[in-house]
């Protein structure tokens, strides 16, 4: 049986980007709670998930991973969950029909409500007050009582995981997700947009090959129903230690909280506490990769977090930026496979991105994004390697958060329906629109 190192061993190692809390004992309080409520995911399934990571290091399949970069309590509701599942099974389907690729299709969603910090303190107007670490921690408003990190939250993160979990589950296998339903994905401000009407006259193809089936006799289970995924950054050990589990079937510990979970580009010290407690489970699990990160970092990593090289155990998630991807991932990806590093290559274009406008909203570009993507594509096709998947931060709802897009989103638009509490999303029309041009680049690989 493989051992989970204690949490008081975890923070004696040094955990970086934690929260301070007031009370000890209510902390202590919570993680035993946490420790007694069921399972949010099941070890079987994280299992399959894994099986499924190692097509995508073979380049027989293609991961897809999307969702807000930090859920809130306020919008895990039916609707928003309902949004985001329609974006991903939009993108999925574009992906599959225009690349002829099976695709692995993972949420980003069910527990992405903590989020790292450049500063432990914000300041505004002469006030100074902690920053705000996603709902898992403490509140966005900007007062004393709703900025103090209060564990009772950790509570709130595992019923709103569920309930979020619930209604993907009767979404996905409960027709929503049907092949037939390509049409009514389709949602009516993105119905009218260039990638809108492209994806009409697709839909409209897939319905007719249907019908054709269905005339011939073949009608598979896959047809009505989608495997899907749930995934986040564990960053709060606390959390992420209480849903910790020994699987009966193997005697090994599993993280229950989510399917796929990765550590963060300012939480992978290779000493550090998050790479050990991620060494000592058996999900599948990512590290991301900024410019920063050499070659030897990658090999350390992968040697510490999948010592038996173990395939579709370990997932890199590089997010270099545009300007940069080209210079800085060769060298990693090259050096990694030269030694028979077994690991899925995923592109996270958004985080390197990233800035503030003249309006001063923090924001990002459609343009970098693709550009981004483009260059993973053209570094794996120049060294014959697999580029794996993307990583995309959006929502499937009219937001106004990221620049350009067919439809041109401008500075001054950024206001109109600025809803993000932390990074800028893709709205829908811009995630669909990135969907057709990485199935573009998905054909040529």
């Amino acid at each position: 049986m493989s051992t989970v190192p204690s949490l008081e061993q975890l923070h004696a190692i040094g955990a970086l980007q934690q929260p301070t809390y007031g009370d000890p004992a209510a902390l202590a309080a919570v993680v035993e709670r946490l420790r007694t409520l069921p399972p949010l995911v099941f070890a079987g399934e994280c299992d399959e998930l894994k099986d499924k990571i190692a097509a995508v290091s073979r380049g027989e399949a293609f991961l897809l991973q999307g969702g807000d970069c930090a859920e809130t309590f306020a919008d895990a509701t039916a609707d928003n969950t309902r949004n985001k599942l329609r974006v991903l099974l939009q993108m999925a389907v574009v992906l599959t029909y225009a690349a002829s690729v099976p695709v692995v299709k993972v949420g980003r969603l069910a527990g992405q409500y903590a989020k790292p910090r450049s500063s432990d303190m914000e300041t505004r107007g002469g006030v100074t007050l902690p920053a705000y670490r996603g709902d898992a921690v403490n509140g966005y408003d900007f007062t004393p009582e709703s900025r103090i990190p209060d564990p009772q939250r950790l509570l709130e993160v595992y019923h709103h995981s569920a309930s979020t979990l619930n209604l993907v589950r009767a979404f996905t296998t409960g027709g929503y997700a049907d092949l037939r339903q390509v049409h009514s994905w389709n949602s009516e401000f993105v119905r009218n947009s260039p990638a809108g009407a492209r994806y009409e006259a697709m839909a409209s193809e897939i319905e007719r090959a249907l019908t054709f089936m269905q005339a011939i006799g073949a009608d598979p289970d896959e047809f009505h129903r989608v495997d899907f995924y749930s995934s986040h950054e564990a960053l709060i050990l606390e959390y992420e230690h209480a849903m910790t589990r020994i699987d009966s079937r193997t005697d090994t510990p599993y993280n229950v909280s989510g399917h796929f979970v990765w550590i963060g580009e300012r939480t992978r010290n290779l000493d550090g506490a998050h790479v050990e407690y991620f060494r000592s489970i058996r999900n599948p699990i990512g590290c991301k990769l900024g410019p920063n990160a050499t070659a030897d970092d990658a090999l350390d990593l992968a040697a510490k977090l999948n010592p038996t090289n173990e395939p579709g155990r370990l997932t890199f998630i590089t997010r270099f930026g545009a300007g940069k991807v080209r210079e800085g991932l060769p060298a990693l990806v090259e050096k990694v496979t030269a030694e028979g590093v077994d690991v899925a290559w995923i592109c996270d274009p958004m985080h390197g991105n990233t800035f503030e406008s003249s309006t001063g909203y923090k924001t990002r570009r459609f343009d970098d994004v693709v550009e981004e993507v483009r260059g993973f594509f053209e570094v794996h096709q120049g060294l014959g390697t697999v580029p794996g998947g993307i990583h995309i931060e959006l929502t499937g709802n009219d937001v106004t958060e990221c620049l350009g897009g067919a439809e041109e989103i401008l500075d001054a638009d950024l206001e109109k329906r600025y809803e993000t509490v932390c990074d800028p999303r893709l709205n829908h029309q811009q995630s669909l629109e990135l969907a057709f041009l990485v199935a573009e680049m998905l054909s040529q690989r």
